[in-house]
């Protein structure tokens, strides 16, 4: 078949396509931040049950595990069935699972749903941001998907707040939330267009360059946004009960501290573009880490809520800037053809921390105290940042070989 770039290929900076995949991607926050706020009264709904503190917070992660299984699928799927029916069907199961908990009067039928939820957020994750790598190409690609990752926060400021408000006239309320995945769907399915493969063998960054995966790039930023998870996902699932007991605040306060951490991600998420002119990879990722590292050490070391507040602001600009960071990386340095399944390894690793994080705080919770557990993943975060930005020159060298010698240590 021959045609031009532009038969082939609808405008993507129509205001209405863009619109669609920022709203899309602001389905992912708030498959386990929305209902944060809701936790301690659910726990008290389901007093009876044996160790209902665990399956209560299991509610909060279970779609993490299930995006951890589904999103490896979804990435295959993304590049052999395509893009945009990954999209509308995800969409689709989301608001129906995701509503489930308003009617559902089992805890361990809420978990079921939420697993279906998790499924259908590895859906929107992997086909949104394979759609935006497709569509857009170097300082564009930059800059929408900082935008994206700003819209994913200011998302989760919107719905934690929403949440936690809601949440104290009944913890049932948030879960209606999810049903905003079907206002979506006329856009969807009328504005998001396939891209062509031959396109994206003509004009992709990498097309023609590279012929395998950059193993051990993946490596790095795989293991990168599995530990950032892990520590970040702390706060929206420790938070509300560590806040309870040293501040005595209640579910609107607690979603709104929750909500700053987001907001100032979001915020910083916006001027990646920006910063990734002036630095490399390796970089942004060492102030990720160094950012996050100093907010987790003020949380260890206060309890007034108000400096809690004050402390969560450089743990959300790391988080800002790591997010778009990774998936611009990824999408730079893999081939279009299996830029689907990177993205999902991607996803796999981000929700994998997710789900893990309350496993790995469990221990450390019981013998030290959420205080000194805060503290400590404070200290990891800062000495795995100075390690990254003093060996970055060999840690760049050591995968340059699996990237053609593509990555820059300066910017």
């Amino acid at each position: 078949m021959t045609s031009t770039a532009s038969t082939l290929q609808p405008n993507p900076n129509r205001p209405v396509i863009k619109t669609t995949l920022l709203l899309a991607s602001t389905l992912t926050v708030m498959s386990g931040a929305t209902i944060a706020p809701a936790l301690p009264a659910m726990q008290v709904q389901f007093a009876e049950l044996e160790n209902v503190e665990f399956w209560v917070r299991l509610v909060l992660t279970m779609p993490a595990l299930f995006i951890v299984i589904g999103s490896p699928i979804a990435g295959q799927l993304v590049d052999t069935v395509g893009r945009k029916p990954l999209l509308v069907g995800s969409a689709i199961l989301y608001g129906l699972a995701g509503s489930s908990g308003f009617v559902l009067n089992s805890l361990f039928a809420i978990l079921g749903g939420r697993a279906l939820l998790g499924l259908a957020v590895a859906g929107i994750m992997v086909s949104a941001t394979t759609l935006i790598a497709d569509y857009y190409q170097g300082q564009a690609r930059a800059n929408f998907m900082g935008l994206q990752a700003a819209f994913m926060g200011f998302g989760g400021v919107l719905f934690l707040s929403l949440g936690g408000f809601i949440a104290e006239l009944n913890w049932r309320l948030p879960f209606l939330i999810y049903l905003f995945s079907w206002l979506l769907l006329p856009t969807m399915i009328g504005a998001i267009y396939e891209p062509r493969r031959d396109f994206l063998d003509a004009h992709g960054d990498t097309a023609g360059v590279q012929s395998a995966m950059p193993v051990k790039l993946l490596v790095l930023i795989y293991g990168a946004v599995l530990l950032q998870m892990i520590a970040f996902y702390m706060i929206p699932v420790q938070l509300p009960f560590h806040l309870q007991q040293v501040a005595n605040v209640g579910a609107t306060q607690t979603g709104l501290a929750i909500a700053c951490s987001t907001l100032f991600s979001a915020v910083a998420s916006m001027r990646y573009g920006k910063v990734k002119q002036k630095l490399s990879f390796i970089s942004i990722l060492a102030i990720g880490f160094g950012l996050m590292g100093l907010g987790y050490l003020g949380l260890g070391l206060v309890s007034n809520y108000w400096l809690v507040l004050l402390i969560l602001m450089p743990t959300g600009i790391g988080l800002g800037l790591m997010m778009p960071n990774l998936n611009v990386w990824v999408s730079n340095e893999v081939p279009d053809a299996m830029r689907g399944r990177a993205l999902g390894g991607l996803t796999t690793f981000m929700f994998l921390g997710q789900f893990l994080s309350p496993i790995v705080a469990q221990p450390f919770r019981q013998s030290i105290g959420m205080g000194a557990t805060y503290g400590l993943t404070g200290v990891v975060l800062a000495v795995l940042s100075a390690l990254l930005w003093i060996f970055k020159q060999q840690i760049c060298h050591a995968v340059n070989s699996a990237v053609g010698g593509a990555i820059a240590v300066d910017g």
